[in-house]
C-alpha cells in the first residue's frame, strides 16, 4: 500500500473515532455501560477506576486490526487504521486523563480558545453525577459552552452535582439553627 494512501486512511481514521467516541460516550458508557463509567463520575479513591478498562476495550481492536495485516496477511490498510484508533486514544489519554482530570500532574494551561472550549464543555459534561441528564459527549469536538450551561439549566439542574447536604446541613437544619438560636 502507498504511503499516501496509509495516510490518508490513518487520518480518516482519528477523524472518523471522534464520531465513534461520541456514540460510544453517549449511548454505551451512559446506557449499559454506565457500570463501569460511573465510576468515572464520581470521585476516584486512588490511580485507577472502573472506567479505565473501556481503555484496554477500545485497545483491542486495533491491536487485532495491526496484528492481522502484519503477521496474519490481512488487508494491509489495516495497519493505518489500527494506527489511527491507536493515536486517538493517546490523543483522548493526552486531552482526557492528563490535561482534564490531571490524573498525571502537569502545569499546562489551555491558553487557545480552542482548548479551553474543549475543556470546558468537559467540566460541564462531569457536573451531572447521574447517567441521565448529561450534555456534550464529545471529546474533540465540543459545543459552545453557553449553550452547554443552558441546556443543563433547561434541566432543571437534574442529576447536578451540589454541596453536600452532611458537610453544610440541610436548609431546614439551618433554619432551625437560626430560630432555636
Amino acid at each position: 500500500m502507498s504511503w499516501p494512501i496509509g495516510i490518508a486512511l490513518f487520518l480518516l481514521t482519528v477523524i472518523g473515532m471522534e464520531g465513534f467516541a461520541y456514540a460510544m460516550h453517549r449511548w454505551v458508557m451512559h446506557g449499559p455501560g454506565w457500570f463501569l463509567h460511573a465510576s468515572h463520575h464520581r470521585a476516584r479513591a486512588g490511580h485507577w477506576e472502573w472506567n479505565d478498562l473501556y481503555a484496554v476495550i477500545f485497545a483491542v481492536p486495533s491491536f487485532v486490526m495491526i496484528f492481522g495485516a502484519m503477521q496474519l496477511g490481512w488487508w494491509p490498510g489495516l495497519v493505518w487504521v489500527g494506527a489511527g484508533v491507536a493515536a486517538y486514544g493517546a490523543i483522548y489519554f493526552g486531552f482526557h486523563d492528563v490535561i482534564v482530570h490531571q490524573r498525571i500532574p502537569t502545569r499546562y494551561l489551555p491558553k487557545s480558545p480552542y482548548m479551553k472550549r474543549i475543556v470546558q464543555a468537559h467540566r460541564l459534561h462531569h457536573v451531572v453525577e447521574t447517567r441521565e441528564g448529561n450534555v456534550s459527549f464529545g471529546f474533540l469536538v465540543a459545543p459552545d459552552p453557553a449553550g452547554l450551561k443552558a441546556e443543563l439549566k433547561r434541566r432543571q439542574r437534574a442529576g447536578v452535582r451540589g454541596p453536600r447536604r452532611e458537610a453544610l446541613g440541610s436548609r431546614e437544619d439551618a433554619k432551625t439553627r437560626r430560630t432555636d438560636g
